[in-house]
């Protein structure tokens, strides 16, 4: 009998001989589709679950998320998983190509695939997976969220991430950490706090004052006679990456010591197995695995990575569950003398077609958008290509932003911050007033224009890039690069600060970018108060961009080059 992959790949043959139409396609596999049922199907093992979600960035409903092509690893993570993209990912993991897990996994051809097997995630999608797993794993299950959860969308910055409280409440959640959330600030976080039905583990966040610790670091479980004690990390350089102003009493740092007191503490205090609940990133995690001895699994959050097999470093469990609801992880431990004995692993990919919505959880999400459905539903155009912005150099959502701001604001070169969150749009689909705010919805979304000089902004390039390729991951602070629009360059990943930019030049005239010559630059989240907030929010001038242009026809931005040694 020929399975479904198998029927995949002779379903695009067809196709591509007999010139048959996308539609044609996904009616010809009407009756091989995706099922929950196969989603669900794994080998149990052991006495604990441990079911993982990270990055959601408040996207409660499917969504397009594509892949990033170009996710390059350097130093130590050179060539290792999360830095194998596109062709290279479906032959290191035995994937075919046009398959579902293609789709879910690679940027290959996903504007075609796309409109096989539509959209992905939807959190009444997620709650019906997690559900299951629990009505299978009675009393074996952790449900454990590694963070950037209240913010990324319209209804979360108006709610002020109440709306994903709710939500994740009613998921039941065991506990989570967090990034994005202290972007609304103390007071706002505190309350939000205050409104969790499970508890925000961050041993590294202590106040500046006293040093003493601002969150719970640990909470102990117990599932099936085994002890659990959850670690939680939030993002290190938060208020690097992000404004200080919001959260000017709260220090961060990766602080190793006090992660393996806190290993050490909880071993000491009964533990079977040691969970770090972190949002690190994860080729950080896989530097801390290496030097905290102890933890069995890390659950990392931040780069948005979907790997679909474990990576063990030092004896520890990394686990990368993508982002935007996108997958659900599931890992299964079985845990003999204080020490994982053996386990099961699996990424499920969340096809929001396939899966059953859970009705409850349906309602809510419903309940949470709907003073803001009309608002968000607004048709701004039309797109040709897909519209994305994941990957390390560029995204055509963010070259959009960036025509947007240098036509608008008469600019000569536009700068865009390298935020990973952000949702895509299939070619031919409608861009919404939705899909605008899914790539900027934030506290500090403001418009801005300087005269820099070519000297200034080279450095900028230069230190956001050393942010991006440092060798040392402790020394990675951020997203991706920064996006640019009217200016090119060469960028080799290999380089040290100050020699990995070359060739800069300004894309409309070709011009060689001249070191004491000012040029204007237009941008906008500065993580200063006075130039981040205040000011034209960045929404209003995309949406206007859009409603101009009608359709929009951005291939991906070839003047930006991007070489490894």
């Amino acid at each position: 009998m020929i399975n479904r992959r198998d029927f995949i790949q002779a379903s695009l043959a067809a196709l591509a001989i007999t010139g048959g139409t996308l539609a044609s396609y996904r009616s010809a596999i009407a009756g091989q589709k995706i099922t929950q049922d196969e989603i669900l199907k794994f080998d149990a093992k052991g006495q604990v679950t441990l079911i993982h979600v990270c990055d959601i960035h408040s996207q409660s409903k499917p969504v397009y998320f594509r892949e990033p092509s170009v996710n390059i690893g350097v130093g130590e993570a050179l060539g290792l998983p999360p830095h194998i993209t596109g062709k290279k990912l479906l032959e290191k993991f035995g994937i075919k190509a046009g398959s579902p897990q293609a789709y879910a996994l690679s940027s290959e051809d996903f504007g075609e695939l796309a409109k096989v097997y539509g959209k992905m995630g939807g959190l009444d999608r997620v709650a019906t997976l997690v559900n299951a797993i629990r009505a299978e794993r009675p009393n074996h299950c952790l449900f454990l969220d590694s963070g950037d959860t209240w913010q990324g969308s319209w209804t979360s910055l108006q709610t002020r991430g109440e709306d994903m409280i709710k939500i994740m409440n009613m998921l039941k959640t065991d506990a989570m950490t967090g990034h994005w959330e202290f972007t609304y600030g103390t007071e706002r976080v505190k309350e939000l706090v205050s409104m969790l039905d499970f508890p925000l583990l961050a041993g590294n966040v202590l106040d500046t004052e006293w040093e003493e610790p601002v969150f719970e670091s640990t909470r102990m479980f117990e599932r099936n006679g085994v002890k659990i004690a959850v670690i939680g990390q939030a993002f290190p350089y938060t208020p690097v990456a992000n404004p200080r102003w919001m959260i000017p009493e709260w220090s961060f740092g990766i602080r190793d010591e006090l992660m393996q007191a806190n290993v050490d503490k909880a071993r000491d205090a009964g533990a079977d197995l040691v969970v770090v609940l972190s949002h690190n990133g994860f080729d950080v995690d896989r530097k801390m695995a290496s030097k905290v001895n102890g933890i069995d699994v890390i659950l990392t959050g931040h780069t948005h990575d979907a790997i679909p097999v474990t990576v063990n470093v030092n004896d520890t469990l990394l686990v990368a569950s993508g982002c935007s609801g996108k997958f659900v992880s599931r890992l299964d431990l079985d845990v003999k003398s204080k020490k994982v004995a053996g386990f099961s692993y699996k990424l499920m990919p969340v096809f929001s077609d396939a899966i059953t919505p859970d009705k409850q959880v349906s309602a809510l999400i419903d309940e949470t958008r709907a003073p803001y459905e009309e608002h968000m539903a607004e048709v701004l155009g039309t797109t040709r290509h897909t519209l994305y912005r994941r990957g390390n150099m560029s995204g055509t959502f963010d070259d959009l932003i960036c025509n947007a701001l240098i036509e608008s604001q008469d600019a000569e070169i536009s700068l865009s911050p390298g935020f990973r969150w952000g949702t895509s749009i299939a070619p031919g689909q409608p861009i919404t007033a939705e899909d605008v705010y899914n790539q900027t919805a934030m506290t500090y979304p403001s418009i801005y224009k300087n005269n820099l000089t070519g000297k200034q902004i080279k450095d900028i390039l230069e230190d956001v890039g050393d942010n991006l390729f440092n060798p040392d991951p402790y020394f990675q602070q951020g997203g991706d690069m920064v996006r640019v629009g009217g200016l090119g360059f060469d960028m080799d990943a290999s380089k040290t600060i100050g020699k990995r930019i070359t060739n800069m030049h300004l894309t409309a005239s070709g011009k060689e970018l001249e070191a004491d010559k000012t040029y204007s630059v237009a941008g906008w989240a500065s993580v200063n108060k006075e130039t981040g907030t205040g000011g034209t929010p960045i929404w209003e001038v995309v949406k206007d961009w859009i409603r101009e242009k009608k359709v929009v026809d951005l291939k991906t931005n070839d003047s930006i080059r991007l070489s490894n040694g």
